[in-house]
């Protein structure tokens, strides 16, 4: 999904936290400068006309020392804090191209605007307000109502559109009210969800820096559910939901898959180190190649950079290569240069990171047309040490899926132990394969 799309118009917001040409009074001139509160804390995003609660915490007296840690569930996301000024802070999304822009008013609240910093899309936002000291996320303590069912389990998840939408499950947890869990779909999933179950009603909600994600509903007479998603910035989706607990997703080894008559990959696009990245460098001959094709944007790529780097960096010396190819909000090399770049510094990313030109996934299946078509960021291609694609994952399955992630870490390490254990051609190091031999 693009960040670029389904926007809202943005309100303006007060000079004092306008990124450009904010005048930094002398120490001794006007009031003291304020800073976020440190503890814990409840916002509220707008979105169209509805609310989209998450709670924060911060930790550290000023900015030099402070740290803002997103909280959802068991799941924490650390971001860096700016002061703009005397008044307002500005927090980075770390590799997402987006931030928290915000004012810290009289009475010590917070308010603001989740900002795109995507250029060309810059001043698109979702306002926001927050408070100190309330750590509650839909409902105010005290205030519950017995909830008139159970929604732990597995539920399989209709979505009502006029364009394709892929096929969906939810896991849910509850306990008591509160209600945790994570929406899956053949790109990936929404990452944790926490929320609540009131009387016959539910919401979860959940918001790690990319925008935020609400879905809420009701709970039918049959059990069955119904409700709408909300994907911050994105899009509204109504849907049914029916617990089934053998209801699975299609294989996303399966979903995939290079063209008749294809065993290779070919490609060459620019690298963020100013080099060209292709397949038949020699660096790659003769080993097992992962290639990662991602977007910097897209939060499950984020996830699978996070499992794949340090697996990389502990697997490098047994003769494994991988490339990222990124494909990004803005068809800009140099823009990738930096989004791309942030990613590598932040992830200790040790491996060529090429780019591949706009987030589009048309594009993509016309820049890899060995391909049958492209479904998601990110898919994860194999290859062999004969240069043979050896398997294609579609989407990435984040460790909040328990078994699922579980099952495709076993067998993404078991594949990778075969390939490597498979002698390498002998021709590997010499041989420069010709372009589009893949077919």
């Amino acid at each position: 999904m693009k960040i670029t799309n389904y926007l809202s118009k943005a309100k303006l917001l007060s000079v004092s936290f306008l990124l450009g040409g904010v005048a930094v009074a002398s120490a001794h001139d006007g009031p003291k400068p304020r800073f976020i509160k440190e503890g814990k804390w409840r916002g509220e995003f707008t979105v169209s006309e509805s609310k989209v609660p998450f709670n924060f915490e911060l930790k550290g007296k000023d900015a030099e020392h402070a740290t803002f840690t997103l909280i959802n569930g068991s799941r924490r996301d650390d971001f860096h804090v700016k002061s703009i000024g005397r008044d307002s802070v500005y927090i980075k999304m770390n590799t997402y191209d987006a931030a928290l822009v915000a004012k810290v008013e009289d009475d010590g609240s917070l308010t603001g605007e989740y900002r795109s910093l995507v250029p060309g899309f810059r001043g698109n936002s979702l306002p926001f307000k927050a408070e100190y000291g309330k750590t509650y996320r839909f409902v105010e303590p005290g205030k519950d109502v017995a909830p008139t069912a159970d929604l732990s389990g597995k539920w399989e998840i209709k979505t009502y559109s006029k364009e394709a939408v892929p096929a969906s499950i939810a896991l849910l947890k509850q306990k008591g009210n509160k209600l945790t869990g994570v929406v899956m779909t053949v790109v990936g999933d929404t990452r944790e969800l926490e929320g609540t179950v009131q009387g016959d009603e539910f919401a979860l909600s959940g918001f790690t820096g990319p925008s935020p994600f609400i879905i809420k509903g009701k709970i039918n007479a049959d059990g069955s559910l119904s409700g709408e998603q909300g994907f911050g910035i994105y899009k509204n989706l109504k849907f049914d939901a029916t617990k089934k607990a053998d209801v699975e997703l299609p294989d996303p080894y399966k979903l995939t898959f290079l063209k008749e008559g294809y065993k290779k990959l070919d490609f060459s696009f620019p690298g963020i180190d100013g080099k060209q990245v292709s397949l038949s460098d020699n660096k790659y001959k003769g080993k097992v190649v992962i290639v990662e094709i991602i977007g910097t944007w897209c939060p499950n790529c984020t996830d699978q950079t996070v499992f794949l780097s340090p697996w990389f960096n502990k697997n490098h010396n047994r003769g494994v290569e991988a490339i990222a190819l990124g494909f990004e909000q803005k068809d800009s090399l140099e823009y990738a240069k930096y989004t791309l770049g942030k990613l590598r510094d932040k992830y200790a990313i040790n491996y060529d990171i090429a780019f591949g030109g706009l987030a589009d996934k048309k594009l993509v299946s016309q820049k890899l047309p060995a391909l049958n078509k492209f479904i998601a960021f990110p898919t994860t291609i194999i290859i062999d040490r004969k240069g043979d694609v050896r398997e294609i994952y579609t989407g990435y399955t984040g460790t909040v899926t328990g078994k699922y992630h579980e099952d495709y870490e076993k067998k993404f390490n078991k594949l990778l132990d075969e390939l490597i254990a498979e002698p390498a051609p002998e021709t590997a190091a010499v041989v420069d394969q010709p372009a589009h031999q893949g077919k």
